[in-house]
């Protein structure tokens, strides 16, 4: 085996064709860290002179001309060949100090524990413990879960061999009912251009606010539809609803209940019926005055409810990002948004979709398990990743651990 530096081409090619990618490995990354000063390097194993193990490595100057080395995601390698990690490793450490770096960090693709749709460890599933056991007697640390950079928690849907009505089919019953209430709604789901993310962007600065999260800026968005979007690996949605339609089909719907009312005798065995009409009856004119309401507020009839970005990199489409007009989530928008990806990956051949972070051990029921919640309902399962490690490279390691201690950093 031969550690050596490799061109991108190489990367590339052997990132596009390896089962552990995903977009943050891509190359198309570190073009989008060099506008925040990162280096980028990439290397790998050969034998026989194939390539058997690649990573890209991301480098920042920190404290006293020293680098921090990333590999977002990486290695691309067979984690059980103990032998290849081994060596990897210890060429990386040598590599890496000769660059001036002090620390390594990784946060592979890879799954730890195979888990249920509760959270629950699969009996006899995936289990990557052995790989974790051998990154710490390797000397990589493990990083807590609150510090890491990247999720490492996920929930997940297969979508291979499957029909759209077959995802329907396993979905909660609320999930589906929520689905065709916003298909009956009018709600239409729009990709948006590059001249438009300044609407997605502004969703996510309300969302943001609201939720207490730091909010990207337009420029990322915008560098992510540049990098990605050609070869349709990123899209960005929001979705609408024209509220004079929708008036309309309140309206349409109010007649046809007191139509129904007024077809029911006098007889003390319609009472029931006839009081669950009435109350559906003033739910669709409050339905309609609020949204009178809203056209008069807005001077408009047509209203962005929500949006969502998603990365679009086989075998997985990944829901990266979204938000909601808080006065607009009534609508559950962001419902028909996740059907109509989970229907465009089954058209395109997509093996999952990726509903993405979800707190750390849902099954002891965290803070925020509301997310988990709502993605749970297109059932699916939780996948936790093996986590972050730091590899110290040198003394200047531990040197900055007690700097970022006293500053109160991580």
């Amino acid at each position: 085996m031969t550690f050596q530096e490799i061109t991108e081409i190489e990367y590339q090619e052997f990132w596009e064709n390896h089962p552990l990618k995903t977009f943050l490995s891509s190359p198309e990354i570190s073009k989008l860290r060099k506008k925040s000063n990162w280096e980028t390097y990439y290397v790998g194993v050969k034998e026989d002179d194939k390539l058997i193990a690649s990573t890209m490595l991301l480098s920042h100057k920190r404290h006293f001309s020293k680098y921090e080395f990333y590999s977002p995601r990486g290695f691309l390698m067979d984690f059980s060949n103990e032998e290849l990690l081994s060596f990897f490793t210890k060429e990386l450490k040598k590599y890496i100090k000769s660059k001036k770096g002090y620390i390594l960090r990784i946060d592979p693709y890879l799954i730890y524990k195979e888990r249920d749709i509760d959270g629950n460890i699969k009996k006899n599933g995936i289990d990557n413990s052995s790989v974790v056991s051998h990154l710490l007697q390797l000397g990589y640390k493990r990083v807590k879960e609150e510090n890491m950079e990247q999720v490492g928690w996920m929930f997940s849907l297969d979508l291979e061999g499957k029909t759209e009505e077959d995802i329907l089919k396993e979905m909660k019953p609320n999930t589906r009912n929520t689905i065709r209430k916003t298909e009956k709604f009018g709600i239409t789901v729009k990709e948006i251009s590059y001249e438009e993310l300044d609407r997605f962007q502004s969703i996510m600065e309300e969302t943001s606010k609201r939720k207490g999260f730091s909010n990207r800026q337009l420029s990322y968005y915008q560098e992510m539809y540049q990098l990605f979007h050609d070869k349709e690996e990123v899209k960005f949605f929001i979705t609408e609803l024209n509220l004079r339609n929708y008036i309309d089909g309140l309206e349409k719907e109010k007649e046809e209940k007191e139509e129904k009312k007024k077809s029911l005798s006098d007889a003390k065995y319609n009472d029931g019926a006839k009081k669950n009409l009435d109350n559906e009856i003033a739910s669709l004119e409050k339905r309609i005055k609020e949204s009178q309401e809203i056209i008069e507020k807005e001077g408009k009839d047509i209203i962005t409810l929500s949006g969502s970005m998603f990365m679009l990199i086989k075998p997985e489409v990944i829901y990266l990002s979204s938000g909601n007009y808080e006065e607009y989530m009534k609508f559950n928008s962001q419902y028909l948004i996740q059907w109509e990806l989970i229907k465009y990956g089954i058209q395109k051949g997509f093996k999952k979709h990726n509903f993405y972070g979800i707190p750390a051990n849902i099954n002891t029921h965290p803070k925020d398990y509301g997310i988990y919640e709502f993605k749970r309902g297109f059932n699916g399962y939780v996948e936790e990743l093996i986590g972050e490690y730091e590899l110290p490279i040198t003394w200047h390691y531990q040197l900055f651990k007690i700097i970022h201690r006293i500053k109160g950093g991580k």
